[in-house]
């Protein structure tokens, strides 16, 4: 395995990205490490901060298939599967694809649709396939959803269901840019939008080497114990209702190889899952109604847990 690919892709996409996207680029290395590890993002932050330009820069820069969908309360499950018709030119009935058999889906304002339009994503995040009619029918390689939602407005939207939620990699918020990136972005965009110019960075098989090798990075049994030991104060933590399941832990390994990849190195070190634990585990935590104050949100709980759980001391 050569560990320098993978810094090679982080870099090819990263950089092709902040053509586009200004600064962020923690960010959007947090998304290049869930795309490594076939999983799923969730971007929840207020409109107008760029997800849909970084969903259309990353499907840009691997050269995948893009499909945009927009989450409305009247959507229907088949609006996204597909559905079969009976073409009368022919006399037969005919499959007409739905936007989830696009390489890189961007579900926008994810929490609009009803929870029955939100299942229908539950078979594909997990199993990458659909069913249509009794019909299972396997999703293009890879297959990357990045949906988004609004933390701030309530009125008119479906909280996701804890599966669904559970469902995704991890969860990013790119926050507000800096003055001087922001300044940055009025200059780049001032005569034309760089997005229309992106070329691909990275080829299809260079896709299929990172996805297929990053399991390789070593993960020692103290690692493995830390990452245990994380997950299960989770569960018996006082301000939170239910805990992480067995998917966190290992989303929370998985992630920590690739990040591990990308920086350089064949194996993990606690920092790795220091680094990983907020976006991975924070959205799979309910917390108990009457949490309030100083760890009101799961977030501030995750970085209490890891303030409390010892971390391995031993050279990896």
């Amino acid at each position: 395995m050569e560990i320098i690919k993978f810094q090679q892709f982080r870099d090819k996409i990263v950089d092709n990205i902040g053509k586009v996207i200004v600064g962020k680029k923690d960010k959007v290395e947090k998304i290049v490490v869930s795309f490594i590890c076939s999983g799923h993002v969730l971007l929840e932050d207020v409109p107008g901060l760029g997800k849909t330009k970084l969903a259309k820069a990353l499907s840009k820069s691997m050269n995948c298939s893009f499909k945009r969908i927009q989450f409305t309360p009247d959507l229907l499950p088949s609006d996204l599967t597909g559905i079969y018709f009976y073409n009368q030119k022919n006399g037969e009935f005919e499959f007409r694809k739905g936007p989830l058999l696009s390489q890189i889906v961007l579900a926008d304002e994810i929490n609009r649709a009803t929870p029955r339009t939100q299942s229908a994503l539950l078979e594909c995040m997990e199993e990458r396939q659909i069913t249509v009619e009794g019909e299972t029918i396997k999703l293009n390689k890879p297959f990357f959803v990045i949906a988004t939602q609004n933390p701030v407005e309530q009125f008119g939207t479906f909280p996701l269901p804890e599966a669904q939620l559970d469902r995704f990699f991890m969860r990013i918020s790119m926050g507000y840019p800096e003055f001087s990136e922001e300044k940055d972005i009025l200059d780049r965009y001032m005569e034309k939008d760089p997005l229309e110019e992106l070329q691909a960075a990275v080829t299809m098989e260079e896709i299929e080497y990172v996805q297929n090798n990053f399991t390789k990075i070593h993960v020692s049994n103290e690692i493995k114990n830390y990452i245990l030991e994380l997950v299960s104060a989770t569960r018996k933590h006082k301000n939170i209702e239910l805990g992480c399941s067995p998917r966190a832990s290992l989303n929370l390994m998985k992630g920590s190889q690739a990040l591990a990849a990308v920086r350089g190195r064949d194996y993990v070190i606690p920092e790795d899952i220091k680094e990983m634990a907020v976006p991975i585990l924070s959205h799979r935590l309910i917390l108990r109604n009457d949490v309030s104050g100083l760890m009101d949100k799961p977030e501030d709980i995750v970085a209490d847990i890891l303030n409390t759980v010892n971390s391995p001391l031993e050279e990896i």
